[in-house]
């Protein structure tokens, strides 16, 4: 009888789709799928959390994980593992404060998490970080990439990208960004580089756009202050201005990458920074930080800056806004980078990790 891992897949039914940890598992569960005929184990995605108490499994795959909040069971019926993507709120606290509520919840989840068999994680920066953080077993922690999805791409159709550029009365060139407006994104740096260079910033991300929100929240201080700066700059014509676009759809935001004259997403901290691989993927070029996660998925495909100092974000963009030439040879680096990652390479490696358990669990 084949041995049978489970995979919770309640986030794509909950509001998490919309959110990182909603990516991630349809991802992950569309090339598992693929897969499964070819494995030796049984691969079963459980909708509802409570089924995986319920029922024994030689393994269970929890793909998400909150510090704050108890995601993860007391008392587990199987042996289970549980991707961490990254754990920057309780890196950078003094940027994320729990309150007391958090903080015990943060105990309970450390307790449960250290029972894990194995944990995954998004790159070996993370690996390291969850080890001393969690102080789980290092040897039990393993690095499995992320990648774009197949969708981003070149598009070469003019008349769509021009449809796309009236559509969101897009300046000639702009800087794009991509993402939320938290403390480790930076976006104050973003800004205040884009106001030195004279040049447009378009943001992406229905965060940006939002009225509904605590404006004396400590967490929501920069959205407060960038939503200011929205607000000074757009009866602007020329020159540095903000254009917040709140969501998009992903076709729309595919022909936005290859619209924009250059990606900029110079965090402070990262879990990953799948954006810097859609941008790659349609041939934009990237600038990015020297920080967390970012080298390690960006390689030497990006301009590297210290996200700390806004001068070295400054320049990058004056070097690639004054340089067809400097922007055609990042744009083609980045498409050579983009082709390491797939989701069916991200797939194998997560099942290599299931049967490493298992094969384990039967000696």
């Amino acid at each position: 009888m084949k041995k049978t891992v489970a995979i919770d897949v309640s986030p794509l039914y909950s509001g998490d789709r919309f959110r990182g940890v909603g990516f991630y598992t349809k991802r992950l569960r569309e090339a598992l799928g693929e897969t499964q005929a070819k494995l030796d184990f049984k691969i079963e995605f459980v909708k509802e959390s409570e089924d995986l108490l319920e029922k024994k499994f030689d393994l269970v795959h929890y793909p998400y994980f909150s510090p704050f909040f108890l995601t993860l069971p007391k008392r587990p019926s199987s042996p289970f593992m549980v991707t961490v993507h990254d754990l920057i709120p309780l890196k950078h606290p003094e940027h994320f404060p729990a309150g007391i509520r958090g903080k015990i919840g943060w105990l309970k989840q450390k307790t449960r998490l250290k029972k894990a068999s194995v944990i995954l994680t998004d790159s070996l920066f993370w690996k390291k970080e969850i080890t001393r953080l969690v102080g789980f077993n290092e040897k039990n922690i393993h690095s499995i990439m992320l990648a774009a999805g197949e969708k981003y791409r070149l598009v070469k159709d003019r008349e769509k990208l021009n449809r796309i550029k009236r559509k969101y009365n897009l300046p000639e060139k702009f800087v794009l960004y991509v993402g939320d407006v938290n403390r480790n994104k930076n976006i104050p740096g973003i800004v205040e580089a884009c106001g030195q260079a004279e040049v447009p910033l378009v943001m992406v991300g229905k965060k940006v756009i939002s009225r509904n929100f605590d404006r004396n929240h400590p967490e929501n201080q920069d959205l407060v202050w960038v939503q200011e700066q929205i607000e000074k700059t757009e009866s602007k014509k020329e020159g540095f201005r903000i254009l917040p676009l709140g969501f998009v759809s992903d076709e729309d935001l595919i022909s936005l990458y290859n619209l924009a004259t250059v990606f900029c997403f110079p965090s402070f901290d990262e879990g990953f920074g799948l954006p810097v691989l859609e941008a790659f993927a349609c041939g934009c070029p990237v600038i990015t930080s020297n920080c967390g996660s970012l080298p390690e998925v960006a390689g030497p495909a990006a301009l590297m800056v210290d996200p700390f100092k806004v001068d070295s974000i400054t320049q990058a963009l004056l070097k690639l806004f004054s340089s067809l030439e400097e922007r055609q040879k990042w744009s083609r680096k980045g498409l050579v980078r983009a082709k390491k990652f797939s989701w069916r390479k991200t797939a194998q490696q997560t099942i290599a990790v299931y049967q490493r358990f298992l094969n384990e669990k039967s000696n």
